[in-house]
């Protein structure tokens, strides 16, 4: 390892991972150490300017110890499966020059570089989406914030490390992945699974996807004599018929339009949470699709902008521009007799589009760590 400053230089790339939601989900795995699924998935690339992780690594012989910080707080990195992904990585790794730094890496060397790693989510958190896998594949770990970071974190590793494969390939090490529109994990000789893209973001591009987030606070329910004490003590139960009730609501609302107009107008599916992840066939049926939504499920605020995350224009096509217009809203016609609302119970929506896989940020604005210290810029 050379340089003309010996252990003065950082060497920082970053790259920005958007999150993707399984359609065809694998349940189970056939090998818990390589995190192998029982059967392929296929899941869509949502749009990163709406939901990405934004991750930069960097690499400097005055580095201590690996970090890593997520939205601003550092997260510990002593878990196993970033310390796999890390060593798998590394091995990957080939001989890097930069001349204009004067910095020369051999293969070797790496072993002996400690990471930091700064990841930034551009869509709440609390969401419980795949947002993990957003953030991983730019390296990730177990919540769901996290696979979205695993996404961001192994794509922008493999760019700083000079690892030749390609994102495909390296999505055997993050394992849950995003490349395009489509993509599939197959699986081949029982020692891999790769991502493979199925069609681009362009081959559907007229479809807008809808997230309802579910809110979780505790509702306050009715309940009948013999079950009053388990309610008035138990949070848990609370929060289980609370969720319950709105995603049902919601299938029951998407069934039944679906039946009414004699073909599908939206498809719908739940990741690991009860968060509603809506596929309409275009934008005048995701404007339908969000009247009917906000009819039942009504912002507790009257800051609508504040209850829709993504593309906001979608509320204008709905006709929605406050909360009287809400509030005029008429009964969807698909479900007659169920006529309570539930304010408050989505905590807000997110409107999407299908998108690309993760790519190398060049702007200097983006970046989220110093050049100088490689720590988080503003500590």
């Amino acid at each position: 390892m050379e340089s003309e400053a010996e252990g003065q230089w950082v060497l920082m790339a970053t790259g920005r991972s958007p999150t993707n939601i399984a359609v065809i989900k694998y349940w189970g795995k056939r090998d818990e150490a390589l995190i192998l699924p029982v059967n392929d998935s296929v899941s869509v690339t949502l749009d990163p300017d709406h939901l990405s992780a934004t991750t930069t690594v960097a690499v400097s012989p005055s580095f201590s110890a690996d970090r890593m910080w997520l939205n601003g707080k550092e997260i510990s990195l002593s878990g196993g499966r970033f310390q796999s992904c890390l060593r798998e990585i590394r091995r990957r790794a080939r001989d890097f020059e930069d001349e204009k730094k004067g910095i020369k890496i051999k293969k070797e060397d790496w072993e002996k570089l400690h990471v930091h790693i700064a990841s930034y989510n551009n869509f709440p958190t609390a969401a419980g989406l795949a947002s993990s896998a957003a953030g991983f594949a730019c390296l990730g770990t177990v919540s769901s914030e996290i696979t979205m970071l695993f996404t961001a974190t192994v794509f922008t590793l493999g760019k700083l490390m000079n690892v030749k494969e390609d994102y495909g390939e390296l999505s055997s090490i993050a394992r849950k992945t995003k490349q395009g529109l489509i993509v599939c994990l197959q699986k081949d000789d029982g020692s891999d699974s790769i991502a493979v893209q199925l069609a681009d973001e362009a081959h559907w591009k007229e479809l807008v996807i809808l997230i309802a987030v579910v809110s979780s606070k505790q509702k306050e329910t009715s309940s009948t004599s013999g079950m009053r004490d388990s309610v008035e003590t138990s949070p848990l139960l609370q929060y289980r018929a609370q969720i319950a009730t709105s995603f049902m609501l919601i299938i029951s609302l998407v069934e039944k339009w679906n039946h009414s107009e004699g073909s599908p107008q939206v498809a719908y599916t739940f990741d690991a949470g009860p968060n509603a992840v809506l596929i309409a066939r275009d934008r005048k049926t995701a404007a339908l699709l969000l009247q009917k939504l906000l009819y039942y499920f009504p912002p507790q605020d009257k800051d609508l902008s504040s209850y829709l995350v993504g593309d906001k224009s979608i509320l204008t096509d709905a006709g929605l521009h406050s909360m009287e217009d809400i509030e005029a809203l008429p009964v969807p016609p698909e479900i007659k007799i169920h006529d309570q609302k539930f304010k408050g119970d989505v905590s807000y929506f997110i409107c999407s589009r299908l998108g690309a896989g993760p790519k190398v940020v060049t702007d200097e604005s983006k970046v989220l760590l110093n050049s100088i210290t490689g720590l988080p810029k503003g500590m």
